[in-house]
């Protein structure tokens, strides 16, 4: 969870505004950052950040925002993907505003500019925040990667002109490793070594994020003779914001997932979801052999390409467990590390990049403690002074003295339902609430791919827009029909956003919707 202020003469900026998903809860709750500490310090920020596309640097925007209200800065790949999350809560999407990387913009006393990285996901960005007395470089989070597969890789010469820099808020999470992180561009070929050897179906697992990684997989799979399906809702949600953006043209042809029977074993390949051993997650579902299209059997493989998250390898070997049990073949970072490259410098890349902006001063962020230790270390041997660890809640003071710890807050968990159905506000200048209700009861039942509309729609309204119910009713109708879903509960996620886009187009005022879905039986005269 990434939420970082920056305060200058009362005006504040909040970069980056993430979530996690509590795995060790019943229901697999987020946890969203605690904003108590900014109500008692009486802190709003004037705008809202992002440095890149990751849950953990977006996912708690769409219930947070809301008690903000600010401009939202974010790169296109970020900006789609935020949009999809505002449309899902029900909140509209005006404040975001797309800064193209290499951009700047002022907002208060702050001079910003988005300077290009490389990292697992494209867009990323360095923020240069400067005020009349401070160059602060607010890394987010990158490595040098010479083969990135999409974007360029970075370039030294934009960064040194930025030299020297007063305080460089810095990535630590693999301060304590050695060398360079691997390139995707040797995780391509790795993997289309290990697929060739490959005799059945391969499901590779990895971030939805990673899209270098997508393509990668891809690739390896049109040159190794195998057709691509994709498994999993953000998997999906990914590639296709990627794919209006530019940055998927050359994957290839897609497969849908029901039609993967009809493939030979040696043609299939499956990019799904999981690799964290998420319960909810097509790759656990397909180890309990509950995927509704495809099962795996003996003689098939799992790549996980992807690092374990740390508190995740309970439920990592859970799965694992699962899959061996079905004879399936696996690959993993411990046997395999050449499958899977880090999104973040370790120790070579960091004293390269530190040579080029010449930082006076270093806050040490991201990763656990034993990494910022290491990565104070590092620069104090740079001769960077980096005098604080910071933890969560801490206020910090930068001036001409350099870093003092101001005040400490202990920042209690905050936990929300991922499944909560609860009124968000609008954004609609000062009117933050919804105007009126809307109940839909719509009974369904599975019709071919799709779905199917059974009786008729119930619709009670106290919105004050007028409602045309034979259009709803029609578009409905096209809607289910081209909806896959497994089951109720997972078609009404998907038709959820779909439905507040359709009445967001036509109501004046936008009303809290609840929808609910009945099973039915169609009656044969």
């Amino acid at each position: 969870m990434n939420l970082t202020l920056y305060g200058y003469q009362e005006h504040w900026l909040a970069v980056d505004c993430g979530m996690m998903i509590r795995q060790d809860l019943p229901d697999t709750p987020l946890q969203v950052p605690n904003l108590t500490t900014l109500a008692t310090q009486e802190i709003t920020p004037q705008a809202l950040v992002i440095t890149h596309g990751h849950e953990d640097h977006i996912g708690a925007a769409a219930w947070l925002w809301p008690r903000w209200g600010c401009p939202i800065y974010a790169t296109p790949l970020a900006a789609g993907l935020l949009r999809a999350k505002f449309h899902e809560r029900g909140l509209a999407s005006d404040a975001i505003q797309v800064i193209e990387p290499g951009e700047a913009l002022d907002n208060g006393p702050f001079s910003l500019r988005y300077l290009p990285l490389t990292h697992s996901i494209p867009e990323s960005c360095a923020l240069l925040i400067m005020t009349p007395h401070h160059k602060v470089l607010h890394s987010g989070d990158w490595k040098l990667d010479p083969e990135p597969l999409i974007g360029a890789p970075m370039d030294p010469a934009l960064f040194q002109a930025l030299a020297p820099i007063d305080l460089v808020v810095g990535d630590s999470t693999n301060a304590t490793l050695p060398g360079h992180s691997r390139s995707e561009g040797d995780v391509a070929r790795a993997l289309e070594r290990t697929l060739a050897a490959c005799p059945g179906r391969v499901i590779v697992s990895c971030f939805a994020s990673n899209l270098a990684r997508v393509l990668a997989v891809g690739r390896a799979a049109a040159n190794t003779g195998r057709r691509v399906c994709l498994m999993g809702r953000s998997m999906e949600r990914m590639v296709g914001v990627a794919r209006g953006l530019g940055y998927l043209d050359d994957l290839p042809p897609l497969v849908p997932v029901r039609d993967l029977g009809y493939l030979p074993p040696e043609e299939v390949l499956v990019i799904a979801t999981g690799s964290q051993g998420e319960p909810r997650a097509a790759l656990s579902r397909l180890a309990q052999n509950r995927h509704p299209h495809f099962e795996l059997v003996d003689g098939d493989s799992v790549i996980f390409s992807a690092k374990a998250i740390p508190g995740n390898e309970r439920l990592i070997e859970r799965l694992q467990h699962g899959l061996r049990r079905l004879g399936v073949a696996l690959f993993d970072e411990h046997q395999h590390p050449e499958l899977h490259a880090s999104g973040h410098p370790a120790q070579d890349e960091l004293a390269i990049f530190y040579d080029w902006i010449k930082p006076r001063h270093l806050l040490p962020v991201h990763g656990e403690q034993r990494h910022q230790q290491a990565h104070s270390a590092l620069a104090e041997r740079l001769g960077i002074a980096a005098p604080l660890i910071p933890v969560d809640g801490d206020l910090i003071r930068f001036d001409a003295d350099g870093l003092a710890l101001e005040s400490r807050h202990p920042q209690p968990p905050c936990i929300v339902s991922q499944n909560a159905v609860t009124p968000a506000p609008g954004l609609n200048g000062s009117d933050t609430t919804r105007r009126g209700s809307l109940f839909l009861a719509i009974t369904v039942m599975p019709d071919g791919d799709g779905w199917a509309r059974i009786g008729r729609l119930v619709v009670d309204a106290s919105a004050a827009s007028h409602l045309d119910e034979d259009e709803l009713g029609d578009w409905l109708d096209d809607q289910l029909a081209a909806l896959y879903a497994d089951d109720l509960a997972d078609l009404r996620r998907r038709l959820q956003p779909r439905m507040i886009d359709y009445l967001g187009e036509r109501m004046r005022h936008l009303p809290t919707v609840h929808l609910q879905l009945l099973a039915g039986e169609r009656v044969e005269p």
